[in-house]
Order: C-alpha cells, then sequence, then structure tokens
C-alpha cells in the first residue's frame, strides 16, 4: 500500500463519531470509543474479523464484543468516518475515509492485495465525463480488478514439474 499521508482535519475521528452519534440520540460508549481509536490506530485496510482479533489482543485489557465490532463498523461507515471498499474472500473490507485523500484501488484478484494510488488524470476524466452528462459530482471511486506485479509474473517451471 502506497502512503498517501493524510489530510489536517479539525475535529478528532473520536469527537466526529461523538457528535454523530449523539444526533441518532446515542451515545460514545467506552466499547465505541475503543473501536474508533484502534480503527484510527494505523492507516490499513481491514475486515471484521481482523478487527475483532486486534481488539480481543489489546494490552490495555479493554475488549469489544464482535457485535458491537460489527454495529460500530457500520455506523462508523454512516458517520463517514470509514468506508467499505471492496469484497475479497466474501468479506468486507474497510478503509479510513475521514482524514484521508480521494484515492484509488487496483485490487488483485490472485492474491487480494490492494494498491492505492492517485492520480489527477483520472479524476480529470471522471470530472469531464460528470460535466458532459450534467451530472454534479460528490466524488469517485475507482477499484480495478488485475493480477498485482507478483501474481502476474509468468513463473518458470522446473522440469520436473512438466511430467
Amino acid at each position: 500500500m502506497n502512503d498517501l499521508g493524510g489530510v489536517e482535519v479539525a475535529v478528532s475521528p473520536k469527537d466526529k463519531f461523538r457528535e454523530f452519534l449523539e444526533t441518532r440520540s446515542k451515545r460514545l460508549t467506552t466499547e465505541r470509543a475503543t473501536l474508533v481509536e484502534e480503527v484510527f490506530a494505523m492507516h490499513e485496510h481491514f475486515d471484521t474479523d481482523l478487527m475483532v482479533a486486534r481488539l480481543a489482543n489489546r494490552k490495555d485489557g479493554r475488549s469489544v464484543s464482535r457485535s458491537t465490532v460489527y454495529r460500530g463498523l457500520t455506523e462508523l461507515v454512516e458517520a463517514g468516518l470509514i468506508r467499505r471498499v471492496a469484497r475479497t474472500n466474501g468479506r468486507e473490507v474497510y478503509e479510513h475515509d475521514y482524514g484521508y485523500p480521494e484515492h484509488d484501488h487496483l485490487i488483485c484478484s490472485k492474491c487480494q492485495k490492494m494498491i492505492e494510488f492517485r492520480n489527477t488524470e483520472v479524476r480529470r476524466i471522471i470530472e469531464a465525463i460528470a460535466r458532459e452528462q450534467g451530472f454534479q459530482l460528490s466524488g469517485h471511486r475507482l477499484e480495478a480488478q488485475g493480477l498485482c506485479s507478483d501474481c502476474g509474473r509468468p513463473r518458470r517451471h522446473r522440469k520436473l514439474d512438466m511430467i
């Protein structure tokens, strides 16, 4: 994954989530706060099972139930803090949305590796298409499937493998 850097934000993800929950007459519980902290601890793609495992192995002993992780991730998507990127191996994959620049993904069909990239030409093309169609663009999402450089590399066959 490429390092895309971050975008300066005025409100922390935890405070932004608290504001969102208040609009739903909910509160930021200790479990929800722990989930937000863990999600934003590092920038990486993750699925629900990975997040459940990370929260089960916290050194501070603050655990979060599996059901809270599932509900919490849905709420974080609704709050605009994370987004679903793709389905790999039958699982939803998430990434940060809040505090990170708009970017696109190349997804390897074989090993599921996700390569993040930013390209102004792609953005210009999408904006031009939107203008031509009279469409008001609020953002875009590009996920291209194929083979990464490792999986697409031709393998050399040993003589014994050819028998």
